[in-house]
């Protein structure tokens, strides 16, 4: 299990963006050498976690519960099949493209060390959004992804430090449940009588997640 490429974005402007000043910086591409790796803050003030790597809608990304974007190099390469056309690494806006791990399948809560000293903490899936499509420039491309509910993980840094590619990811904890990526994926866009499921996660759950579980629970119950 290693990193493929670690991926930085600049912001530009786009036609295909919410965001106010019309601004995106999910066209991230690899860099060569190493790339400082943070926690930059609670959302909505803080950016992405890795140095140099800008984002635009701090209203929806970045924070310390989404410092880290990971794809499956799996992944795209299964999205280049059912598209017809190549996917650079980077493509989905992944700060990290990773081959040997399965990302939609981690549990939320467990960790990988990055490297000599970086770790990371599984917290959630990343949710489509019409920049997303934009930049794909794929018709229903937020309907074909969650179906396909292999949404790619983001991480919390626990431990600081240098990352490049290259370097080996190794599981060094994996929590006593059984919910994953893409079960938390599922229960917070088409499966919502799962939402019960994800409380096993307990604090290493996304807020927002773990929110939309309380509130179901509270009115349904559990």
């Amino acid at each position: 299990m290693r990193v493929l490429s670690v991926n930085l974005g600049r912001l530009t402007a786009v036609p295909y963006t919410d965001q106010p000043q019309g601004m995106t910086g999910i066209d991230k591409r690899p860099v060569a050498g190493p790339v400082r790796v943070s926690a930059p803050g609670p959302k909505g003030t803080g950016g992405s976690g890795l140095a140099g790597d800008q984002i635009a809608d701090l209203r929806h990304h970045g924070g310390d519960d989404q410092a880290v974007y990971a794809v499956a190099r799996g992944d795209l390469d299964a999205w280049e099949r059912a598209l017809g056309r190549p996917l650079a690494s980077g493509a989905f806006g992944e700060n990290l493209t990773t081959e040997g791990v399965d990302v939609s399948g981690a549990l939320i809560g467990e960790r990988w060390r990055i490297g000599a000293e970086v770790v990371l903490e599984v917290t959630t899936g990343r949710i489509p959004c019409l920049t997303f499509q934009g930049h794909l420039g794929e018709k229903q491309w937020v309907k074909r992804f969650t179906q396909e509910a292999a949404p790619g993980a983001y991480l919390r840094v626990i431990e600081p430090g240098e990352i490049r590619a290259g370097d080996p990811v190794e599981i060094v904890h994996r929590p006593d449940h059984d919910v994953t990526v893409a079960v938390a994926f599922r229960a917070v866009t088409t499966e919502r009588k799962l939402l019960p499921r994800l409380l096993a996660a307990g604090e290493a759950l996304h807020p927002e997640g773990r929110a939309q579980a309380l509130k179901y629970v509270e009115k349904y119950g559990g």
